[in-house]
């Protein structure tokens, strides 16, 4: 099928290792907020195994083959996205190229993207030329949702995770955790990792204060737009991604913007971002910021 300009749930399927918990995510999704459902499959092009050349004929007989493959894949997802929402209308694209690339094609009409992890090691998620879900997030001008394999256990009564910094990404970040909060009729755990050094125990005072402020006026006026969401605020002494992490334990979602305060110059994604996509233990939903930060970042600058 043609890609719909309609605004989608747009899910990259792994023709490698297709996985059902990433596609029942993305289904459920898509029906909460009444939308379609786009399967995206990438062809990479086919390459020698050897050190001789593809003859022309030899990599037109694979090209082929690979993407007869990726029919019968996402036909496969198509049915069990079907089965599982049979009100949700479900759009499959297969397209030749990098997945990288062609998924960012697709977020033109993209409520949310979701991709799947293996959990790859820090060092290989941002370093290889296979890393998908990095190369997506530091560009993405929509939410970019990594769901691992296996399941996690979630805990009752059902709760969201949001890191909360006092940044503009930040606050994005606790926008969307509210919504999705709610849509889930789930409870909200605001989180401030407090990370200081100091011995002074007036600077430390000081500091989670400061802390509760922030956490304070980035939730303020939510009770009234979303009566319905248990919200609390914690501060949490800590390196931010070792408490964001630890608290996703048996979260249904942690929520956290693409950069914020702390970051280094040069990273490809913010240091707490990075760090909560290898070592988080529910869904990573990592929300963009303002568009003017996303300008800074398509421009080369990340902090």
């Amino acid at each position: 099928m043609q890609s719909q300009t309609r605004s989608a749930v747009v899910v990259g399927v792994d023709p490698g290792h297709p996985s059902r918990l990433v596609l029942a995510w993305a289904a459920d999704e898509a029906h909460r907020r009444d939308l379609p459902l786009r399967l995206v499959l990438a062809c990479r092009p086919p390459t020698p195994v050897s050190a001789r050349p593809l003859l022309w004929a030899e990599a037109e007989d694979e090209a082929r083959l690979i993407r007869a493959a990726g029919e019968r894949i996402l036909g496969e997802a198509a049915r069990f996205a079907a089965e599982r929402h049979p009100a949700v209308v479900v759009d499959t694209v297969l397209v030749d190229g990098e997945p990288a690339e062609v998924l960012r094609s697709e977020e033109q009409g993209a409520a949310l993207l979701v991709l799947g992890s293996q959990r790859l090691s820090a060092v290989r998620e941002l370093f290889t030329a296979g890393s998908v879900a990095v190369s997506l997030i530091a560009c993405a001008g929509c939410p970019v949702v990594v769901v691992r394999d296996p399941e996690h256990a979630t805990r009752q009564p059902p709760y969201l995770v949001v890191g909360v910094d006092g940044s503009p990404v930040s606050q994005a970040a606790v926008d969307y955790a509210f919504e999705a909060a709610s849509r889930r009729g789930a409870g909200l755990r605001a989180i401030f990792g407090l990370h200081t050094a100091s011995p002074d125990q007036v600077d430390e005072h000081r500091a989670e204060q400061e802390a509760r402020r922030v956490l304070a006026e980035a939730t303020a006026g939510r009770a009234q737009v979303y009566p319905d969401v248990d919200v609390t605020h914690e501060v949490v002494r800590g390196h931010p991604v070792a408490v964001l992490s630890e608290a996703s334990e048996h979260a249904l979602a942690l929520v956290v913007g693409t950069r914020g305060h702390g970051g280094f110059t040069g990273m490809l994604l913010g240091s707490v971002s990075q760090g909560v996509l290898h070592h988080a233990r529910c869904p990573v939903v990592v929300v963009p910021g303002p568009s003017g930060d996303r300008d800074r970042r398509d421009g080369g600058i990340v902090f």
